[in-house]
């Protein structure tokens, strides 16, 4: 199922001089992926094959954070409205984990043994859990407490909205002018 249309790219307006653009989902598009948390597609930008994992908005759809590189390839620049063809990703892509997690992992056995038994989606879960605090604070609360569940067996963080429509954990940018 491929899913087409087009969206205007734009810049955040913070921090200001922000150097990546991005662009929404009109919700027709967004409405067609199998979740209203983070997915993985793969598909073309303008023409340029990419693959991202695509990020909830909590408003129901969904944004993209267009690398630079393919808004290079694709001659795109912010305010352009650009095609777009994407399908749900036929493999989850691992996160990226923060070193600080990375880390603690390491400290922790049980922690890593729990982790490494998990899902990709899980992983990509605990990770987006533990970064979508707004404070230090709570963010180094939450990695305390991941590393604690996972080392005690626990596969998935709990009560973890992953759409952001009911927690407001997640948004996105807001366009610059």
């Amino acid at each position: 199922m491929t899913i087409e249309f087009e969206a205007r790219l734009a810049r955040p307006a913070q921090p200001k001089n922000a150097s990546w653009t991005f662009l929404v989902l009109p919700a027709e598009a967004s409405a067609q992926l199998p979740t209203r948390a983070m997915v993985a597609v793969e598909g073309t930008f303008a023409g340029q094959p990419f693959e991202a994992v695509l990020e909830p908005d909590g408003e129901g759809s969904h944004w993209l954070k267009v690398p630079r590189a393919l808004c290079e390839a694709a001659g795109a620049e912010p305010g352009d409205t650009v095609a777009l063809a994407i399908a749900p990703a036929a493999k989850e892509p691992e996160p990226r984990v923060p070193p600080d997690l990375r880390d603690a992992l390491k400290a922790n056995p049980a922690a890593k043994a729990t982790w490494d038994a998990t899902t990709t989606v899980a992983r990509r879960d605990w990770i987006a859990w533990m970064t979508s605090g707004k404070k230090a604070e709570t963010r180094g609360k939450r990695l305390l407490s991941a590393i604690d569940m996972l080392g005690n067996g626990k596969k998935r963080v709990c009560c973890f909205d992953r759409s952001g429509m009911y927690g407001g954990n997640f948004s996105a940018p807001e366009a610059a002018d």
